[in-house]
């Protein structure tokens, strides 16, 4: 049974896809048996030993430029909703204005009394001067609503296209630090329970061996400062080995899970 295949890709909360961060080889390696594929237990084990891939520069220059995109949201329902009220209160000042002018008009025109029509008119012209300013207002508003959410489209398109490069590195160091290290995982092979250094083949893909003596040789080329925890068919077979735990691993300290199967 060979160790199963990487994955590269996460899901984020909104439902876009995200990139793995590099974790700590404790978190690859401190317990086993590990989901973690192949090729990311021996990147793991590289890095405990201090190496760093080539392109590591370009990962740090990558997770900058991705740390640095903020994106604020933006309510363009609202900024539309508030430039048709305003030009809806606009539109009913105007309607009220032509019609007090007109009412003063035709009572001039009779010689009646205008002067409170008049007022009526001055006080209408000034809510309509205000409520053109603000409409106005409003329609800047949306502007600037709309030039904030294409600015945002834009940072979003290139946070995918800086996470896709990111993603490519992250491949790329992992296959450097993995290829890195094999032949002492192919060696390791040979020392741990149930490993079998002719199923190591010439690279991290060729493996077609067993996939828990994997991870226990992944831990023995490592240099791991923390406590590894063995679990189910990990723990058995170190237990059954003639070699004690620390020695088999060469970890500083080794820990058996309470409950074996699990």
């Amino acid at each position: 049974m060979s160790v199963p295949p990487d994955s590269d890709d996460d899901s984020e909360a909104d439902g876009s896809v995200g990139v793995e961060e590099r974790p700590e080889p404790s978190a690859v390696l401190g317990r086993l048996p590990t989901e973690a594929g192949l090729r990311r237990q021996l990147a793991a084990a590289a890095r405990s030993r201090g190496r760093t891939a080539s392109v590591a520069p370009e990962i740090d220059e990558i997770e900058a430029e991705l740390a640095a995109i903020e994106i604020e949201p933006v309510d363009l329902t609202a900024a539309r909703r508030r430039v048709a009220e305003t030009t809806g209160e606009t539109e009913r000042l105007k309607e009220r204005v032509a019609a007090l002018r007109g009412d003063a008009r035709a009572r001039r025109a009779v010689d009646a009394e205008a002067d409170e029509t008049l007022g009526d008119l001055e006080e209408a012209a000034a809510e309509l001067s205000a409520a053109q300013t603000e409409a106005i207002a409003a329609e800047q508003a949306l502007e600037r609503a709309r030039a904030e959410a294409a600015r945002n489209r834009d940072e979003r398109r290139r946070r995918l296209r800086l996470r896709d490069r990111l993603r490519n590195r992250l491949r790329t160091a992992r296959r450097e630090l993995a290829e890195a290290v094999y032949p002492s995982f192919r060696r390791a092979l040979g020392v741990v329970p149930g490993g079998d250094p002719r199923a190591a083949g010439a690279a991290p893909d060729d493996y077609d061996g067993d996939p828990v003596a994997a991870s226990l040789a992944a831990v023995r080329v490592a240099a791991l400062d923390g406590v590894v925890e063995l679990r189910g068919d990990a723990a058995r077979r170190v237990a059954a080995s003639e070699r004690g735990a620390r020695s088999l691993l060469r970890t500083a300290e080794v820990r058996v899970g309470s409950d074996p199967d699990t």
